[in-house]
């Protein structure tokens, strides 16, 4: 497979991306748990079929310490036992939040409160912009078609 452009030859994209890359540091900064943030963006770039992107944060995930047994199950965290409470309420706020367009009312008040129990308003926000910085890079990666495979730890940063 071939990128259809090239993001990282465009003086557009790397004004564009340096400006996405920025809210998604304050993210990373945030004191939502750096696993939960890797599981969150794993599952959102497998619902959104962005290959890039499960490829970097698989890789960022493993990179980091988390088990191949957890990057596997994220997929299936429904039927896992080895997701906690709280990363169970991200990943469901993440499905819904990333599948926006499938399900009538958005998030539902459900699964933002269980989310609610477990991370406070900051972390909430965090949270959301994640869900949205790392739907918007994957909507990117799919439209463009850019090919997965290649990304090594730390590439970017």
């Amino acid at each position: 497979m071939e990128a259809r452009l090239n993001l990282f030859g465009s003086p557009l994209a790397a004004k564009l991306v340096k400006h996405i890359n920025s809210a998604g540091r304050e993210i990373a900064n945030s004191t939502v748990p750096a696993a939960t943030q890797e599981l969150v963006k794993i599952r959102a770039s497998q619902i959104n079929g962005c290959g890039y992107c499960t490829d970097m944060h698989t890789k960022d995930a493993a990179h980091a310490g988390e088990s191949a047994q957890r990057i596997h199950l994220v997929a299936a965290w429904r039927e896992a036992t080895v997701f906690t409470e709280a990363e169970r309420a991200a990943l469901e706020l993440t499905e819904q939040g990333t599948r926006i367009a499938d399900a009538a009312g958005g998030v539902t008040d459900e699964a933002w409160a269980n989310a609610a129990k477990h991370y406070d308003e900051e972390q909430l926000v965090a949270l959301a912009g994640l869900i949205a910085v790392i739907n918007t890079y994957n909507r990117l990666n799919v439209i463009v078609r850019q090919p997965a495979g290649d990304y090594q730890p730390g590439q970017f940063g």
